[in-house]
């Protein structure tokens, strides 16, 4: 089965839950981070990719836009979302540990 298929059928077995727990929250999190993520990173490198090679055919502005705007815009959204799902995931696992401690 396909990472993205994995992923697909954890969203859904999470959504049909009747208790959503914060651990629910976490494994989900966790699965984007480690399989979604991955994949649209595949997706958009691709699309840089391609946008780059066609910006050589391209002037004035929609040769900055090609090869500089919309790859810095596409990569850097990628980053953010990444970065804060890592970090809500770092979190919460901190706030897990603190609570079993007590």
């Amino acid at each position: 089965m396909s990472k993205w298929t994995d992923v697909r059928d954890s969203v859904i077995d999470a959504l049909n839950l009747d208790d959503v727990t914060d651990q629910v929250k976490v494994d989900l999190t966790t699965q984007i981070v480690n399989n979604g993520m991955p994949a649209i990173e595949d997706v958009a490198d691709a699309f840089v990719t391609k946008i780059q090679a066609q910006a050589s055919a391209e002037t004035g502005w929609n040769k900055v836009r090609d090869q500089v705007v919309l790859p810095l815009l596409i990569k850097g959204a990628i980053y953010f979302v990444k970065t804060v799902l890592a970090k809500t995931i770092q979190t919460e696992s901190e706030s897990t540990t603190e609570e079993q401690k007590a």
